[in-house]
């Protein structure tokens, strides 16, 4: 008897085992940008489905761990299956992808990769100084971020005096490069005249970087980085002492329109209705445009319409799975999150209210359309796992 228990034990520990290893192969493992993480995990109304994983490590690590398979960046292990980024895959980036993973005829090969917008968001200016409302020009942005001024005092109107100090994200974050492309595009050199902002043609200058650090040859001294990674540690920072500012997702922001805590920028408040101006702006690509993962991120530099600085925070997939049932769950997520429903006949995205209640701005009907026609429609050549682009290819099981 006792021999028949210990088989029957064995039986039940190795089919236990071969659970384990098939849920495994099953669960979609990810990661990246700090903006987005509540939204995506961790929350009642997170959006991304239960066997999705989601390490927060911010979006540069989120993009090294998916370009080479790292998965050890998420601290675990196996395939990394997408990555979450609020910066945008640079040129060099995707040329070294196609080059080690996509070249044709390798039978390795992991397929094309897909960029796409998730949803919308803005850089907000929180700041730890009582008084009144504070509305910035973009002289006084461009002053305070490149270290020129560096006393409340300097800020006209702001009626502040005292010593200011800015916070900053020490990794390699996308909410920096969203602040930098902004401040590149709508600083001038007399704005930022006389910083220690490397030089461009001779003057010193904002040039769009993810690691806010490598916008200096020295970090002016009133600078701080935060005390860990994401934008909540940021923001704690900022109002752990007196006459901070920095910069953060909205998400962790009680009040976006609290001009007495977080700034307007030309005379905008970073709340909905004024980004979704600027977003309006650019349209989902076509035609053999659509072919550029570069083209379906649009990237805002000093938008005339709006609050100037927002853009949107990425998924980066791949589009072509060796495990079937991951390349189904990725599909059935995208068909989703793309997709429409009506709610008191109007038609809206299935996760806006969650997108909303984070304070996110929900992507476009066209732009989910454009989306889910060719990443989600399985009979789209586009499409994640499409039968005949995907043949025998794909990143590992």
């Amino acid at each position: 008897m006792t021999k028949y228990k210990t088989l029957a034990a064995l039986v039940a520990t190795a089919l236990l085992a071969t659970a384990g290893a098939a849920s495994a192969q099953t669960a979609v493992t990810g990661g990246g940008a700090s903006l987005p993480a509540d939204l995506y995990k961790g929350q009642a109304d997170s959006i991304l489905p239960a066997n999705f994983s989601y390490a927060v490590t911010g979006s540069g690590t989120g993009k090294k761990a998916f370009l080479e398979n790292n998965s050890a960046l998420f601290s675990t292990t196996g395939t990394v299956h997408f990555a979450g980024s609020d910066s945008v895959l640079s040129s060099t980036e995707l040329s070294t992808y196609n080059s080690t993973y996509n070249v044709a005829g390798d039978a390795n090969r992991f397929g094309a990769l897909v960029q796409i917008p998730s949803v919308a968001t803005s850089v907000t200016i929180p700041f730890n100084k009582a008084g009144s409302a504070v509305d910035l020009s973009v002289t006084q942005i461009c002053g305070i971020f490149s270290g020129k001024i560096n006393d409340w005092s300097q800020l006209a109107g702001s009626g502040r005096t005292g010593a200011l100090q800015v916070v900053y994200r020490g990794e390699s974050s996308g909410t920096s490069e969203l602040l930098a492309r902004f401040l590149t595009s709508a600083c001038q050199p007399a704005d930022v005249s006389g910083t220690t902002l490397k030089l461009t043609n001779g003057v010193p200058a904002f040039s769009v970087q993810s690691t806010f650090a490598n916008l200096f040859t020295t970090v002016p001294s009133n600078f701080i980085a935060a005390p860990a990674t994401g934008g909540t540690s940021l923001y704690n920072a900022v109002y752990a002492v007196d006459g901070r500012i920095g910069y953060v997702g909205p998400d962790v922001i009680p009040s976006l329109t609290d001009a007495t805590k977080v700034a307007k920028v030309k005379s905008f408040s970073p709340d909905e209705v004024s980004v979704q101006a600027t977003l309006e702006t650019a349209a989902p690509p076509t035609g053999a445009a659509a072919e550029n993962p570069a083209n379906w991120v649009p990237v805002f530099g000093n938008p005339s319409a709006g609050y100037p600085i927002a853009g949107y925070t990425n998924f980066v997939f791949g589009q072509c799975y060796k495990n079937a049932t991951v390349g189904a769950n990725v599909r059935g997520f995208l068909t989703r999150h793309y997709g429409s429903v009506v709610v008191a006949g109007v038609e809206q995205g299935p996760n806006d209210a969650a997108i909303r209640a984070h304070k996110f701005i929900p992507l476009t009907k066209a732009w989910r359309d454009a989306v889910r026609a060719r990443f989600a429609t399985a009979t789209n050549a586009g499409a994640v796992n499409n039968p005949s682009t995907c043949s025998g290819i794909g990143r590992p099981l």
